[in-house]
């Protein structure tokens, strides 16, 4: 059977790269000191509050959830003034080189590329991180090599839900079973097979689940030459990188 793949699409944090401790919620928490809140959010607590999607909302659910002290209400226009102040020390933080692409993205993406596969992303983040991120990473002209960026609020309903994931394949015109996503967490794992695409899983600093029931294969990361990937959960296979002949070979499996 001839594979159907036309396109890989990417989520950006905890799978190109380990955005979440050293950037995230360390620009998080200098945002609050920034304003004057009294509040630290520490790794536990942080992990606690990825099971919700998006800055803002994350924020919001903090307030309403763990009852911070405020000396006033805190409107939907305070908490994005905070979370723009974030954006920036984020994107600081990745020009810094505080930030780095994880194992294997770079290869992967130019493989891709060069085997004629269209790219996009599909992720909560906002543009200006995913920018910062693949600037940094790959290069000024790194964004042209994905023909859609779906970040931000761009869509109404974020991860778990397959809004963001619809929305990239209504703009590239593409079925689901053309595509295969990769993700890092349980959010991203739901939302994309929700949305019927086949999904490659690689653990990142933030993982909590393991087991991925459905995914194609769940991995440490994407693998090098001289770092061959791990397999968590799937079969065994000559590959130690996952390159687009894996990935191939992975859907194939299972059609």
């Amino acid at each position: 059977m001839t594979m159907a793949l036309k396109a890989i699409i990417f989520d950006v944090d905890g799978t190109l790269a380990n955005t979440e401790h050293d950037g995230h919620l360390q620009a998080f928490n200098e945002a609050f000191d920034f304003f004057g809140l009294d509040w630290y959010w520490d790794s536990e607590l942080y992990g606690d509050l990825l099971s919700v999607t998006g800055g803002k909302e994350r924020i919001a659910h903090f307030i309403k959830e763990y009852h911070p002290k405020l000396t006033k209400t805190l409107t939907g226009n305070d908490i994005a003034e905070i979370h723009r102040k974030k954006t920036d020390i984020f994107v600081s933080r990745i020009a810094d080189g505080l930030i780095s692409l994880r194992t294997g993205v770079e290869r992967l993406i130019n493989d891709a590329l060069g085997n004629n596969l269209r790219l996009a992303i599909a992720t909560t983040t906002s543009y200006e991180n995913v920018k910062a991120i693949l600037d940094s990473g790959l290069g000024d002209n790194a964004l042209n090599d994905f023909e859609i960026i779906a970040a931000g609020d761009i869509v109404k309903n974020k991860k778990p839900s397959p809004e963001i994931y619809n929305y990239v394949l209504e703009k590239m015109n593409l079925k689901a079973n053309e595509c295969v996503a990769i993700e890092d967490s349980e959010i991203g794992f739901n939302s994309s097979t929700a949305a019927g695409l086949k999904t490659l899983v690689t653990l990142s600093e933030y993982t909590k689940s393991k087991n991925f029931e459905g995914a194609l294969v769940v991995l440490d990361h994407l693998g090098e030459e001289s770092q061959p990937f791990q397999i968590i959960n799937g079969s065994l296979t000559s590959h130690t990188m996952v390159s687009v002949d894996y990935i191939k070979e992975l859907y194939e499996c299972t059609c």
